[in-house]
């Protein structure tokens, strides 16, 4: 799946089925269901589940915690927006 697949996946109500656990919950997340996005995330030890769990608790406004997902993750808190970071980690994660 590419990112315009996954993008177009969001007009059902349901997540594609062969999603990973992560990926799952950035597509909760995009259908505005925080709560279900971080309940998935959450302790997830997939690849990229705590530079999600970061980006989520940014998007919270929580920027100490996000700052404690980014540092496991080994990223830096990005200074471009939500909309591109969300992008960014989807992209990712779909390559590999």
């Amino acid at each position: 799946m590419n990112l315009n697949a996954y993008k177009d996946s969001l007009r059902k109500d349901q997540p594609p089925t062969d999603l990973s656990q992560v990926l799952t919950g950035l597509w909760y997340d995009a259908k505005d269901n925080w709560e279900k996005a971080h309940d998935l995330i959450d302790g997830c030890e997939e690849a990229g589940g705590s530079w999600a769990h970061a980006y989520l608790h940014r998007k919270e406004g929580d920027l100490w915690n996000a700052d404690y997902w980014y540092r496991r993750a080994g990223k830096d808190r990005p200074q471009y927006g939500l909309d591109e970071e969300w992008e960014v980690i989807v992209s990712f994660l779909l390559s590999t």
